[in-house]
């Protein structure tokens, strides 16, 4: 069965329980009066990850795949190095891609202020189907595999959650361009990016939104970059579930996560992406155990 299958299987498999639980903690919830800011997220910075917050001192670990599938992939044949005779001009076509990759993140608090990020692809598998439309010299498959790249991330949070007042953060993000010899996989050219965003605690859950300002080395221009809203929420001792609605230029999707604890220092994250515009990637589960120390 392919992983996007069984990552889907598996996510409909861990929503009843989950479901369940929220039933179980609404009364709860509603009859407690008392603001506590980390009730959902726990204490600390956050990080890139859905959900995921990072204390002074603390290591984080987190090995995991992810699959993609998209069925209307952009391309034009000239950024595929294979430039149409006859036409000047960059025409677009939809073909069909597909991507498999295994990552590592690696992240540390520095201080109760501070945090440092490492995300390397360590291998990444991808292919992309031709348009039938297109006539280029494209082939009917192009195929790329091995490593795709890192990137790092300076965190900061610059002003704690209180009874009044958001949480606020920011974050400088760089992509190293591990693979300008490729088209499919990796960062062709340096990727630099910086945002800011907001944290508030309500009865219902916590809400976490971000945007960022990008800036791509291969094009050379500065442009409105990710943008994010996630929505927390801490089900039982052992749950907490994710949505999150994320988008960067015309491509917007709904990410589902459960969070999952094993036990102390060991969570189970089981996610699935769905793309809600045409360009954005059709379908992306992920599977993966963060360690923390």
């Amino acid at each position: 069965m392919p992983i996007w299958k069984t990552s889907l299987l598996t996510l409909i498999f861990v929503a009843t329980p989950v479901a369940s639980a929220l039933a179980q903690q609404a009364p709860k919830e509603s009859a407690s009066l008392q603001f506590d800011p980390l009730r959902d997220r726990g204490a600390g910075i956050p990080t890139s990850l859905f959900g995921t917050y990072i204390e002074s001192g603390q290591w984080m670990i987190y090995p995991f795949v992810e699959y993609e599938k998209n069925d209307e992939e952009e391309y034009t044949p000239l950024e595929l190095g294979f430039p149409r005779p006859g036409f000047a001009g960059e025409e677009e076509f939809l073909g069909r891609a597909t991507q498999e990759e295994v990552v590592l993140f690696l992240g540390y608090g520095l201080s109760e202020s501070f945090a440092f990020e490492f995300e390397a692809e360590l291998y990444a598998s991808a292919t992309l189907d031709k348009s039938a439309l297109d006539t280029s010299p494209v082939p009917s498959r192009l195929r790329e595999s091995g490593f795709a790249g890192a990137e790092a991330q300076l965190r900061w949070m610059m002003r704690e959650e209180t009874a009044e007042r958001r949480a606020l953060y920011s974050f400088f993000e760089v992509e190293l361009p591990f693979q300008d010899k490729k088209v499919l996989i990796g960062a062709q050219d340096v990727e630099v990016a910086a945002g800011i965003g907001f944290i508030r605690r309500h009865s219902w859950g916590t809400l976490n939104g971000r945007a960022s300002l990008a800036y791509d080395g291969a094009e050379n221009k500065l442009e409105l970059g990710e943008y994010a809203l996630e929505y927390l929420k801490r089900v039982s001792d052992k749950w907490r579930i994710v949505a999150t609605l994320e988008g960067e230029d015309d491509e917007v999707a709904l990410i589902g996560e459960g969070q999952l604890t094993l036990r102390s220092g060991m969570i189970l994250k089981l996610n699935s992406g769905f793309g809600l515009t045409k360009k954005a990637v059709d379908v992306a589960p992920e599977i993966g155990v963060l360690f923390t120390f």
